[in-house]
């Protein structure tokens, strides 16, 4: 292919729209739901509440930054401006390192979907496909990848938004033809209580709840291959907030109060499923599959492109090979897509061959990276402030409220949780943080002899027609 000259503005407003909103809802919602209602009853939505404050406040950070200087390297690109190249090299690795290693829990949690349904095929069989079929998507042009997560998407939000609904109607008593007669408000104070566990569940919740909270940053990665980056991250960062109220707390509300919380069936057929059978729909576990199958998907697709493009823009800053910088005809980063995608079949390997050993490894040593990550969106922006109100003060079109106190308690609000979970043995919340740590230090010290080398750095290359990307 002719080598081309960056990433092109391929995505159109719709995709960004839809990028935004299906960012916030991961396969985790629907899956992971269970084990925290179980843990803390009706207060999980407590420890909902308390993450989606916490990611609105990052987003709204992250937003200001990135609508004043939009690009494919976001928070990473940002961090290398305001902490030091150190910072942009440490945050940017460990963010490829999640979403390739969530590349092989996505693939695993479909393929287990499609081989119910089609068990000809072996489970490692779809995994394959699933893999490639998303890879050659991405190949394509970033528009085929926006095509792709807008249906994607889409069908989540239509899902959720219509068990919003129907659950409600249900609880108020005026769904036509459903009785359900363990449906009521009653159920998140009858059975034992809001709190049955005590108040020290609902941080318990937020150690089960806030990983599925990641992905609410990949609209401000996209923002930079669309035809007005500074619109579409002032957009889906003022939405926010609607999304997760909704999505989040507006669904996990209907479950707990279409059954009781410590209802047997939430454990065993799992939380959407249980709430959709309690109201008599038929094929509720059926149809719960497609809409997880859609989620897995659309994670793996946002996954796949969310780790090229940060692999992209380390390659631009000369902190990966600069093959992950060129881009062919079409604007597309195929060495960064590639060499993404290749971690992710080796993760999906070791998934299959040493599952308790080297995989568990790859997963709990990465999922911590969501409040690193969050971390440093918090003190890239206590700098990042200074710098554009003494360089461009135009550029704050979105601006952190009550900065700087705001910012400091968000903060220390991670630093909390993640002292938290060092206390945390029962969900290995001790190990995941430990583990996770190890693996930041390296990456830290990697980057600091680096640094200390004096590794060369290329000149910035521009990432989309500059015609094309007000900034001002």
């Amino acid at each position: 292919m002719t080598p081309g000259s960056g990433l092109q503005a391929g995505l159109k407003n719709r995709h960004l729209t839809m990028i935004a909103i299906g960012g916030v809802i991961g396969a985790g919602l629907f899956v992971g739901s269970s084990s925290g209602i179980a843990t803390a009853g009706p207060g999980i939505l407590l420890s909902y509440a308390l993450v989606g404050t916490l990611v609105v406040l990052v987003m709204r950070m992250l937003g200001e930054m990135s609508a004043a200087n939009p690009t494919s390297g976001s928070f990473s690109a940002h961090a290398d401006r305001a902490l030091g190249r150190w910072a942009g090299f440490s945050i940017g690795w460990l963010y490829w390192f999640f979403w390739v290693v969530v590349l092989a829990v996505e693939a695993t949690a479909g393929a287990k979907i499609l081989e119910g349904w089609v068990p000809a095929v072996p489970q490692w069989g779809w995994a394959l496909i699933v893999m490639v079929v998303l890879t050659a998507t991405n190949l394509v042009s970033v528009g085929s990848y926006g095509e792709f997560e807008f249906w994607f998407a889409g069908i989540k939000v239509v899902a959720i938004g219509a068990f919003v609904v129907i659950g409600l109607l249900a609880v108020f008593g005026v769904l036509p033809g459903v009785h359900a007669d363990k449906a009521s408000f009653g159920n998140l104070t009858s059975h034992g209580g809001f709190l049955p566990h005590g108040p020290g569940a609902i941080l318990t919740g937020v150690l089960l709840v806030v990983f599925s909270f990641m992905g609410s940053e990949i609209a401000t990665l996209a923002a930079g291959e669309s035809e007005n980056p500074q619109r579409a991250v002032t957009k889906s960062t003022n939405s926010i907030i609607w999304r997760i109220g909704v999505f989040y707390l507006g669904s996990i509300l209907v479950v707990v109060s279409l059954l009781p919380w410590n209802d047997k069936s939430i454990a065993k057929d799992g939380s959407y499923v249980a709430a959709l059978n309690s109201l008599g729909i038929a094929h509720a576990g059926e149809i719960m599959n497609v809409i997880v199958l859609t989620s897995v998907l659309s994670c793996l697709n946002s996954g796949l492109y969310t780790a090229s493009r940060m692999a992209f823009s380390l390659g631009q800053r000369g902190d990966a090979p600069k093959a992950f910088a060129r881009t062919t005809s079409r604007g597309v980063p195929m060495t960064a897509i590639l060499a993404s995608v290749v971690f992710g079949f080796v993760a999906v390997f070791f998934n299959y061959q040493y599952p308790d050993s080297v995989f568990l490894f790859l997963v709990n040593s990465s999922g911590a990276v969501a409040l690193f990550v969050w971390l440093a969106i918090c003190f890239s922006q206590l700098r990042m402030r200074k710098i554009i109100e003494r360089e461009a003060p135009e550029k704050l079109v979105v601006k952190m409220w009550l900065y700087p106190y705001l910012t400091w308690a968000t903060a220390a609000l991670i630093m909390f949780i993640l002292g938290y979970m060092l206390t945390d043995t029962e969900h290995d919340g001790r190990e995941t943080v430990l583990l996770s740590l190890l693996v930041a230090a390296i990456v830290l010290v990697i980057a600091l002899v680096r640094q200390r080398l004096g590794a060369n750095r290329p000149a910035p290359a521009a990432e989309a027609p500059t015609d094309k990307v007000p900034v001002g």
